[in-house]
């Protein structure tokens, strides 16, 4: 189906006064190329002044009949017959004849001319290019300047090589140039850069492709894409060099099965196979060696793209309707693309029958992007960037095409999401108004300039009538070769129409996308106008950073030929780009608008273009507000945006106004999710007691829910009325207000969602939960970073953020060694608190009365050692000799509970005592609990021999109790290789210590028992 906007894209038009009546035309490098009927002159127009006045005019050596201009070295190309025989000639360097040079140097393809006439200075080159049979299409490559022949079984492939005076003698190079969509350039400019530096361009024979079943009607290369269309059938392959020594020239395996059958026609049936499916196609391509493969590597061919059409005779159609036309290669760059980048990101292919045309993407998947159905027969159309222009014989008219929205996914992979979006590249085209003209017979297009030709009153015969009958489908067809243009008509013209800018366009569809505004809001048309508008602005963006990148690589002092300099350019650019960003945004909003109130299928892309029209909340808020008459609701896409901005973390707070408002916007549209929009952190200054009240009438409505109570206790606080918060808080067990915060945790924290580093702070009720209930506060973060709703680190913030490091910091730490089982996190977690347990025991005197500077808070922590040994397996019982070596009553409360957490993670079995053996070395050995644990760091490390003997050194009284936890198993040899000898040498020494006397005595009995049992 193909839309139809009454927006006109046309601006102007003029008519080009030439002598005698054109019979072909062509532009290219901002000249207008026409060649007279039957004659063999060609005259070159400047298209980019006022008129169109003449360049320049040059004789031919035949009688054109086809010719191609080339961007890249800015040659002609043409197709000449003269005595029965046809020729293929390219004309370089034509702009000089403009400046009165009559010479014109004629040679062979690779003999470049020397002697005087390279010395008398640059001049117009006529280059013979022999072939081995007729040619009969010819095609230029936009990216490299490469030149491909049509003849009557083979393709030919010329690689264009340019050599400048100095360097004739050495080898020749590529041209190394880049295609740019702009499609601006000044012959004066190019006439300057050709006197400074002359160029000799030259043609080198790369490959010889042979086809099979196939007659070459006409031919398009770009890059390494080559299409060749026959009268009924069009065939894309892939040209690659490959360094691989094995020749890959393909055989033509693929034999023509109905040769026996020479007295019969068979109708060949429709086809269409994409990618590779296309090499199951009955046309057969070889490669034909030149003798180059060695420098260049050898060639492989891919099948890319097959299309065939079969005549309908049964509906009245004849050959002559179906015959194909207009085929084009058409490339494409994006904005990220380097200058140095020649392969091209898109490459488009487009042919046309007289009722029909088919626009296909090349590159990333072979894929039909458009169909185009015509009102009425076509003679020939053009592809451009931004539109179609086909002509009919009273009639020029424009389609719209999806080349920048594949652009766009290919510049883009992720421009399908929830932060951006394009309209589909399947989205149906649309046709624009008509221009009228009569008898056009041709059209070529250069910038926003279309050059039409027509003859109104040549003489013309009507349609043959067919000559195949229905009962001769069995004969062989004869397809009417074209007519040829009679001389002896009159009334012929030559116009150039111009386009419109691609904004006024733009701004003229926005116009006209009001009227269905006004009647049907959720029209199918307003949002396809609006979507042809916003590709249509994506192709202006990606050609205005092409532009910028040209006029900066034309900065340099050898290319300054405008008299403007760069910079005046740059300037005018960044104008453009500027109002066509505005134009983009404002177009985001508009499309915004239509998803907003659309149907449920697309309501969600009203986010993505939303959020591309930089507008905030607030002025979308007010583009949506129900109509004064209509039923006051809002649509379903303005919604889906709404939650999305504010379930998700941003940094911009509405005013009281703009957040009461989005509160009536739910109570009313989505009453189930006021929780989840209370919580937003945009919505921080919302009115407390307006809130209130459609928080209690959804409860009188909806029930009691932990996640609704919690809210309501949020608005009373900032109302400043504990009483009734407390009372709301209890209503529930603290266990059921966890489960509340884990689905909804936007209650405690805020921030948090934009990975390790981003912003985290605390609610008002988190502030008021660590003064009032810090063991709820402590299980509700535990229980959020056990369920993936918070990282460990934003938690650690969060306590820093309330002042609570030296307290609720630490019972969080100590309630997560209860609940995680991630082992990672439980090692990091071990040596935290195993360092505040130290730093602890250093910055505290142990005297029983402090007021330091380094005391700890006075509030006692949620866990005694005694909880940590019973309900957490990272935390073991404490030694029995441990008992003599504590002190009893002799330091205070936080150092007593610290030093028996040190002591009991050190008697638990995951501590790593390695890992704090550094920390430990700040702590004195010289009191008997820093020494307890010194002698708990060596146990747990294995030094036995050397513990024992700290220990009858400092407190024999615990040798006994320590030798029977320690001393077992295989560490049983110790009792009297170690122990007993170390006693026996004390007690000597000081036969009156009863302590080490009662030591040696159990010594003795625990021996004796060990070898009554051995």
């Amino acid at each position: 189906m193909v839309h139809v906007y009454n927006c006109h894209p046309f601006s102007s038009q003029q008519i080009v006064q030439v002598e005698q009546e054109p019979g072909l035309i062509c532009c290219g490098g901002g000249a207008l190329f026409v060649v007279a009927t039957g004659g063999c002159k060609v005259e070159a127009y400047n298209l980019e002044k006022e008129g169109c006045p003449l360049i320049c005019r040059f004789a031919t050596m035949g009688t054109v009949k086809s010719i191609q201009h080339s961007r890249m070295g800015d040659y002609l190309v043409t197709i000449e017959g003269k005595n029965c025989a046809t020729y293929l000639r390219a004309y370089t360097n034509w702009r000089y004849q403009a400046e009165g040079k009559a010479r014109v140097g004629v040679r062979l393809l690779g003999h470049l001319l020397r002697g005087a006439s390279v010395r008398g200075g640059a001049q117009m080159e006529i280059i013979e290019i022999p072939l081995s049979e007729r040619p009969v299409a010819v095609a230029c490559c936009p990216v490299t300047g490469d030149l491909l022949v049509g003849c009557e079984n083979t393709l030919v492939l010329f690689t264009l090589r340019r050599q400048n005076q100095q360097s004739q003698n050495q080898s020749q190079q590529m041209v190394q140039s880049t295609w740019t969509n702009s499609q601006q350039s000044s012959s004066q400019s190019q006439g300057q850069i050709m006197d400074s530096n002359p160029n000799f361009l030259d043609f080198e024979r790369s490959v010889i492709l042979h086809l099979s079943q196939m007659k070459p009607k006409q031919v398009a290369l770009c890059g390494e894409y080559v299409a060749v269309q026959g009268e009924l059938e069009v065939l894309v392959v892939k040209l690659e060099t490959s360094s691989d020594p094995k020749t890959l020239e393909e055989s033509d395996t693929k034999k023509n099965h109905l040769e026996d059958h020479v007295d019969f026609q068979i109708l060949p049936i429709h086809q269409e196979l994409l990618g590779d499916r296309a090499k199951d196609c009955d046309i057969a391509v070889s490669i034909e060696k030149t003798g180059l493969e060695d420098s260049k590597g050898q060639y492989t061919l891919s099948y890319v793209l097959f299309r065939r059409f079969t005549p309908d005779f049964f509906q009245g159609c004849s050959v002559e309707e179906t015959q194909l036309h207009s085929l084009q290669l058409y490339p494409l760059f994006t904005g990220n693309q380097s200058m140095s980048l020649q392969e091209p990101s898109c490459v488009f292919c487009f042919f046309s029958l007289p009722s029909a045309g088919y626009l296909y993407s090349l590159k990333g998947g072979v894929e039909l992007l458009s169909a185009y159905q015509y009102p009425e027969k076509v003679l020939k159309a053009v592809l451009t960037d931004y539109l179609l222009h086909v002509i009919t014989k009273s009639a020029l008219q424009c389609f719209t095409v999806r080349c920048a929205a594949v652009a766009a996914r290919i510049e883009d992979p992720y421009i399908d999401s929830t932060m951006k979006a394009c309209p589909p590249c399947s989205m149906e085209v649309c046709a624009l108004r008509i221009q009228l003209f009569i008898g056009l017979r041709s059209v070529c297009v250069y910038g926003h300039h279309v050059v039409l030709l027509s003859a109104a009153d040549a003489e013309t015969t009507e349609e043959p009538e067919r000559t195949t009958q229905r009962r001769g489908l069995s004969r062989k067809w004869t397809i009417s070769s074209p007519k040829e243009t009679s001389t002896a008509g009159h009334g012929w013209n030559l116009y150039v129409v111009d386009t419109v800018s691609p904004l006024t366009l733009y701004q003229e569809m926005v116009e006209y996308s009001q009227r269905y505004a006004e009647t049907n809001p959720q029209a199918q048309s307003l949002r396809h106008l609006l979507s042809e508008a916003h590709l249509l602005l994506r192709t202006s963006l990606l050609q205005t950073s092409e532009q910028q990148r040209i006029i900066e690589e034309d900065s340099s002092p050898s290319l300054q030929a405008d008299t403007e300099g760069p910079s005046v350019k740059q300037a005018a650019v960044r104008t453009d780009s500027t109002e066509l960003e505005e134009a983009f945004k404002q177009n985001c909003a508009q499309l915004g608008d239509c998803f907003s109130r659309g149907s449920q299928r697309e309501c969600h892309l009203a986010l993505p273009y939303y959020r591309m029209s930089g507008l905030s909340v607030t002025e979308l808020m007010a583009r949506n507000r129900p109509l004064a008459g209509r039923p006051q609701s809002y649509g379903p896409g303005f919604l889906f945006y709404l939650k999305h901005y504010l379930f998700e973390e941003t940094e911009q707070v509405l005013s009281q106004e703009a957040a009461d408002e989005v509160i009536d916007i739910f109570s009313q549209s989505e009453p189930s999710q006021l929780v989840s929009v209370c919580a937003s952190p945009s919505l921080i200054n919302t009115s407390p007691a307006k809130t209130l009240q459609i928080l209690q009438h959804l409860e009188n409505t909806a029930g009691v829910s932990v996640p609704l109570t919690t809210t309501m206790a949020t608005m009373m606080l900032r109302l400043e009325d504990l009483p009734e918060y407390t009372r709301l808080m209890e209503r529930h067990a603290e266990m059921v207000l966890v489960y509340g915060f884990i689905e909804e945790p936007r209650l405690l924290l805020h921030g948090g969602d934009g990975g390790q580093h981003a912003h985290v702070r605390p609610t008002a009720l988190t502030r008021q939960l660590a003064k009032s209930q810090p063991g709820l506060l402590v299980a509700a973060v535990v229980a959020l970073h056990e369920n993936n709703k918070v990282q460990l680190q934003h938690a650690d913030h969060i306590f820093k953020e309330l002042d609570c490091e030296n307290c609720l910091q630490v019972d969080f730490w100590e309630a997560m060694l209860m609940a995680s089982s991630q082992e990672t996190i439980i090692q990091e977690l071990l040596f935290r608190v195993a360092s505040v347990y130290i730093d602890r025991l250093t910055n505290t005197p142990s005297e029983t009365h402090t007021n330091g500077p380094h005391a700890p808070s006075k509030r006692r922590p949620l866990k005694s050692a005694d909880d940590l040994i019973n309900s957490c397996s990272h935390y073991g019982a404490l030694y029995p000799w441990l008992i003599v070596l504590n002190p009893a009553h002799t330091t205070s409360s936080q150092h007593q509970e610290a030093l028996y957490k040190l002591q009991s993670l050190l008697c638990g079995p995951s501590l790593s005592v390695g890992s704090v053996m550094p920390l430990m070395e700040r702590l004195s050995d010289e009191t008997l609990w820093g020494f307890s644990l010194h002698l708990l760091c060596a146990t747990r490390r294995g030094q036995y021999d050397s513990s024992i003997e700290k220990l009858l050194d400092r407190c024999p009284q615990a040798i006994i109790a320590y030798a029977n936890h320690h001393l077992q198993d295989s560490h049983m040899v110790l009792w009297w290789q170690k122990l007993l000898p170390e006693l026996c040498n004390r007690t000597r020494v000081a036969a009156d210590n009863s302590i080490l006397l009662a030591a040696l005595k159990e010594t003795s009995l625990n021996r004796n028992a060990v070898c009554s049992t051995e």
